[in-house]
Formats: C-alpha cells, structure tokens, sequence
C-alpha cells in the first residue's frame, strides 16, 4: 500500500503524456507516414508528452523493484478511465454510455486490486 502513491503517480505521468501527445499531433498536418513522423517530432508538445513519458518509465522502473508485477501492472488500467474521462473533458470526444460502464468495470477492478 506504500507503494500505491507511487503508481498512481506514473499513471497520472502516463496520462500527461497520452494528453500533451494528442494535442501535439491535433496540430500537425496531414501526410506520408514519414513527413507526419518528422512533423510531429519536432512539435513542442508532441516533445512535452514524450519527456512525461520518459519521467513516467523511470517512476515505472523503481516501482517495479518493489512491487510485484502481479499487483503493480493492473493498476496501470486506471490510465484507460482517466484518459477517457480526460479526452471528454478537454478535446470534447463523445463517450458512449456502454464505454463509461466498461470504465466502472475497471474502477470496481482496480479497487479490488487495491485491497489485496
């Protein structure tokens, strides 16, 4: 349990990148596959969600010296709701109703976890 801040807090760092990346690549025009790459590659906020990234795998590395893998990964499904609830709230993308009862299913999940 002394442990959970820690996962929580590269499940947040996670979620930052997840949300910096897509508002990086919402911004780059259109192309081959590999102009698109190089573009976003150098969009600034495209950078700012890979650093977060990076931040989140170092956290992920201690983490997982500590804590079983069996306890410590499902928790990383938190990353979904969050995400889910973010993408509504900030890029204004619909969610069905099946959707946010697929994400209740994975708190109750996750909660449960928590307790074990």
């Amino acid at each position: 349990m002394k442990w959970l801040p820690l996962i929580l807090g590269s499940v947040l760092l996670g979620v930052l990148g997840q949300l910096s990346l897509k508002s990086g690549v919402s911004n780059v025009e259109p192309g081959s596959p590999g102009s698109f790459l190089i573009r976003a590659l150098t969009t600034p906020m495209v950078l700012v969600g890979l650093a977060i990234y990076a931040l989140s795998s170092l956290l992920w590395l201690l983490i997982l010296s500590k804590v079983t893998l069996s306890y410590a990964y499902p928790m990383l499904s938190l990353g979904y709701v969050l995400v889910v609830v973010a993408s509504a709230t900030f890029f204004r993308e619909q969610v069905s109703p099946a959707r946010w009862l697929a994400l209740l299913v994975i708190c109750g999940g996750v909660a449960l976890l928590a307790r074990s």
